[in-house]
């Protein structure tokens, strides 16, 4: 046995092989209709990045942020959770909404912050949040979701509460110092929490080897005294298995896990990157063969859960979804000027006098423009 096979931070924990055959040691074994409906989230969520990705060009929103090649990670996590557990996400991982029964059309209508936006267009695109699916709103500033995981989950273990937190980030958050103040209170309170590193290795144009000297990520955990894994992240059951058994420890009260899923971004970073100026197309070439949603297929298509007339149903189902979200709020006009002062005070009080000044002076205003490209 070698230090890699000994130590799950040096090695890679992996079920499924590339030709979609699953090693019986590890294969969690689950049911088929939870393998497929694993299946359709990781294809919903990739035909909705290419989907909005082309309403980003055609200027029918102003920023996207795709998750292609990095599905696996985010919806073995939401099969892992409980629904009475908080996520707290980063960029890639707004999709676990979706599988908690988040409405696509309110999801979708996020993106273009008109009036459905549940957050009123306050946020940036792609910076979904939803309480009634116990998922936190997050930042574009690197890494503060993380120990703000861990606060969630301190408290929930002083209160007795019965729920993990799971705290995302990616490589290049283990450079900021809030990824050393989660790990650092993590390791001290043991509270209920998982945090979960995306290694896509591209800090937008930085690759990981110019953010850590470090062997691997998950290595980190060990000067922390966390217990760490690194895993396959383009291997779905692999991945939900690790997170399903960290999520389990920390519920039982065994403390904090690091998990490490080495993935790789397909795509841009975002609508707003061009990945030709930093990576070759060989490298992205290498990854394409390993994509997470056609290994999955393979290991459905072996086990005679999937077959072409199975996939094309799916695909279809999930084609009528989005276009009938699309209609129901492409079309909606943008937040109105009086929300800005909404959500300030409690409603049974009322505003101070110098907002109600300036309520009323934007409110005299001529009309906003009701339709545009989102903001």
């Amino acid at each position: 046995m070698t230090l890699a096979d000994d130590d799950p931070t040096l090695g890679l924990f992996q079920v499924l092989r590339e030709d979609g055959s699953a090693d019986p040691e590890r294969d969690p074994f689950l049911e088929s209709p939870q393998l497929l409906a694993m299946y359709e989230q990781m294809l919903r969520i990739r035909r909705i990045d290419e989907r909005m990705l082309a309403k980003q060009r055609q200027g029918k929103v102003g920023f996207f942020g795709t998750i292609t090649g990095q599905e696996a990670t985010p919806i073995a996590t939401a099969f892992a959770l409980e629904a009475r557990d908080w996520v707290f996400p980063a960029l890639r991982e707004s999709s676990i909404m979706l599988c908690r029964g988040f409405p696509l059309s309110t999801w979708l209508a996020q993106v273009y912050g008109n009036s459905a936006d549940i957050q009123k267009g306050r946020q940036m695109p792609s910076h979904q949040a939803g309480r009634s699916v116990n998922q936190v709103g997050w930042s574009s500033c690197i890494g503060p979701q993380v120990p703000q995981a861990v606060g969630a989950a301190m408290a929930a273990k002083r209160r007795k509460d019965d729920v993990v937190c799971v705290g995302f980030l990616g490589d290049g958050a283990t450079s900021q110092p809030d990824f050393h103040a989660a790990m650092t209170f993590a390791a001290i309170e043991k509270p209920p929490v998982v945090i979960i590193c995306q290694n896509n290795h591209w800090s937008i144009s930085v690759p990981t080897a110019k953010q850590s000297a470090s062997k691997t990520l998950a290595v980190k955990a060990h000067a922390y005294g966390i217990r760490g894994q690194r895993v396959d992240g383009n291997d779905v059951l692999a991945t939900h298995r690790a997170i399903k058994e960290a999520v389990d420890r920390a519920r039982r009260g065994e403390g904090p896990t690091f998990v490490e899923c080495l993935t790789y971004r397909m795509g841009p970073h975002s609508s707003s990157d061009d990945p030709t100026r930093y990576r070759s197309n060989d490298e992205v070439a290498m990854w394409a063969k390993r994509d997470p949603i056609a290994r999955f297929e393979r290991y459905l298509s072996r086990a005679e859960i999937l077959d072409d007339a199975k996939k094309a149903e799916i695909e279809s189902r999930l084609e009528q979804e989005f276009d009938a979200a699309i209609a129901a709020i492409e079309e909606l006009p943008n937040p109105s000027r009086a929300s800005l002062f909404e959500d300030i005070y409690t409603p049974n009080q009322p505003l101070p006098w110098h907002l109600r000044e300036q309520q009323e002076e934007l409110l005299a205003l001529a009309p906003a423009p009701t339709h545009g490209a989102g903001h």
